[in-house]
């Protein structure tokens, strides 16, 4: 699987970031409690609800 990068959606000025990790499985996590776990999606379903955020 990739590295975690930080999504082009977190804020900047160190809140709200979310790091995502893409593959055949995308993972998604809070950067500033990564301790607490992640949530993993099979990349169909990533891609999807991408998507749908975007209203495409």
């Amino acid at each position: 699987m990739n590295a975690w990068h930080k999504s082009s959606y977190s804020d900047g000025s160190g809140g709200n970031c979310v790091e995502v990790r893409e593959g055949l499985v995308t993972g998604i996590r809070d950067t500033q409690n990564r301790a607490q776990g992640q949530i993993d999606l099979p990349s169909a379903e990533w891609i999807a609800l991408m998507s749908t955020v975007r209203g495409q």
